[in-house]
């Protein structure tokens, strides 16, 4: 089977119309039909019968579907390729990024690139690390920023900027002459936790067990962002990062860095080997930047 019988089975299982799949495909009806009957040939059966009015796939199409639907959506990147080259615009820059990041950091950084490369277009998605991972080792993204280090050995992974762990707590939990807060104070309180855990969190984790008694944790969530929400319900007091902290205080609650002071550090990833285009390096510089502003001025300082 060629590529083109593949559209036209995918275009008569989508329209189940001649006409309209033709018109799909941007293509004559003759074309199309002749196309399909040569598929037909080439496979010895029938791939649909006429029900009514509309095509309808026989039961040897059935059976083929799911892998003519993977193989039409594997070509999903070439055709988008194609139709940026046809439009002589540069290739999409694809940045995948953690949670935490998704909202205070990386759209204002792709909006910053964007006015510097306008000719380059952005795709941006959030996912967790081991995702990123996978995403960057199968060239479905161009580069992720994570606040866990990958050692993958078909990855680059190298420090961008570093923060510090805060801590969060109710409004007037902390009294004002609270600069930092030390972990022994967190002792038997009631803490928020983190369900799947990262490689921060089993570290903060290991220290708030070994503080006796040991802080009790009632409620556990996905995500360090929902971490905050819960602080904001009232329902206890977490360890988060300096990106989730960032806008807590606007929100009322009260922030402080842990002490002695528990680095975090934002990671760029890359596939080995991956020598950056200019708006691929603007970019890394442009978060280093924004990173680095975005934590001075909410007094999460930058260690």
């Amino acid at each position: 089977m060629r590529l083109r019988h593949i559209e036209v089975i995918q275009a008569l299982l989508q329209t189940g119309n001649l006409g309209h799949a033709a018109e799909l495909l941007q293509l004559p009806p003759a074309t199309l039909s002749a196309t399909l009957q040569e598929a037909e040939q080439q496979l010895g059966f029938m791939l649909f019968s006429s029900v009514r009015g509309r095509l309808q796939a026989t039961r040897d199409t059935l059976v083929l579907q799911p892998l003519i639907n993977q193989l039409y959506q594997a070509l999903e990147p070439l055709r988008q390729l194609g139709n940026e080259l046809r439009q002589h615009q540069e290739p999409a820059l694809r940045v995948a990024c953690s949670e935490t990041l998704a909202e205070p950091l990386l759209p204002s950084c792709i909006g910053a690139l964007r006015r510097r490369f306008p000719d380059t277009p952005a795709v941006l998605g959030s996912h967790p690390c081991a995702e990123i991972v996978r995403r960057l080792l199968m060239d479905e993204c161009d580069i992720g920023f994570s606040l866990q280090p990958s050692e993958q050995t078909g990855l680059d992974c190298w420090p961008v900027v570093q923060g510090k762990v805060q801590f969060l707590a109710p409004h007037g939990w902390l009294s004002p002459k609270h600069k930092y807060i030390a972990l022994t104070e967190l002792a038997g309180q009631a803490m928020i936790g983190l369900q799947q855990q990262d490689g921060l969190s089993r570290g903060l984790d290991s220290k708030l067990q070994a503080l006796r008694p040991t802080p009790v944790v009632h409620i556990q969530v996905q995500s360090y962002r929902m971490m905050r929400s819960m602080v904001e319900a009232g329902e206890g007091l977490a360890l988060v990062d300096p990106f989730t902290a960032v806008g807590a205080k606007a929100s009322g609650l009260d922030v402080c860095p842990v002490s002695p002071a528990i680095p975090v550090t934002l990671y760029a990833l890359t596939r080995k080997g991956t020598q950056p285009g200019l708006a691929l390096a603007a970019l890394i510089e442009i978060v280093r930047a924004k990173a680095e502003a975005l934590l001075a001025d909410q007094g999460l300082v930058v260690l």
